[in-house]
């Protein structure tokens, strides 16, 4: 066998994968492979050293995975029930029915789509302009000098239209908007020195903590929201 051919069977490397997807998805980065593969969603061997090898169709999954959150917003799992069915991932991504919650929840920043006006933010969330004014007045999400709206804008947006389907208004998600301030007061602690350096190294560094950090603040989080809720299930 050829050392082509040896390397195919064994499967890329976790940069090798990151090579191939970045074309495609430009904000995809190692901390978030590595988080998909923690929640689930690719599962890659190991070689006996402990190095990730990914399949094609590990490669396949990722990109199923990033489709699914940059086009459709959707949860991580929804998309791994939609992976999960037989036949491996299918052609296109199915759209959960409304009221089941299709929101985002991405560890990592929305992934970039083009500035939108306030008419285009309200048709893609679906959600009435008193929602909108709402969500700006307690800080939820705010428009840009210029008026348009970013993909975080239509993320949160998103989420507090899925979050009304429970009673859940934009006024009760102002403890969501101050738990998160301080999270950042806390991580910002840790990311500011490094951020000072003028070194280009030290700052790609601390532009890869910071979304490690993210990404275990955003697994913290949920876990401890779940665990919360369990223990009010279980009453």
């Amino acid at each position: 066998m050829t050392a082509a051919g040896r390397a195919s069977r064994a499967g890329s490397s976790i940069g090798a994968v990151l090579s191939q997807l970045r074309p495609e998805f430009p904000d995809v980065t190692i901390s978030k492979i590595r988080f998909l593969e923690a929640e689930g969603l690719v599962s890659p061997e190991r070689t006996p050293s402990g190095y990730r090898r990914f399949t094609a169709a590990d490669v396949a999954r990722l990109r199923f995975v990033l489709a699914a959150q940059r086009d459709h917003y959707l949860p991580l799992k929804v998309i791994k029930e939609q992976l999960d069915r037989p036949g491996g991932p299918p052609e296109q991504v199915a759209r959960p029915a409304r009221g089941l919650i299709a929101v985002p929840a991405l560890p990592e920043p929305v992934a970039t789509v083009a500035p939108m006006s306030r008419d285009d933010l309200l048709d893609r969330a679906r959600i009435p302009e008193r929602v909108l004014a709402e969500l700006e007045q307690y800080g939820l999400l705010a428009a840009s000098a210029d008026g348009a709206f970013d993909a975080e804008a239509l993320a949160v947006a998103t989420t507090a239209s899925a979050l009304a389907d429970y009673g859940i208004e934009p006024r009760h998600l102002r403890a969501f908007r101050a738990a998160a301030d301080r999270e950042v007061a806390l991580l910002e602690q840790v990311l500011a020195p490094v951020f000072r350096q003028r070194d280009p190294a030290a700052r790609a560094r601390a532009d890869e903590s910071a979304d490690d950090l993210a990404a275990l603040a955003i697994t913290l989080h949920s876990l401890l929201v779940r665990t919360g809720l369990r223990r009010v299930t279980q009453k």
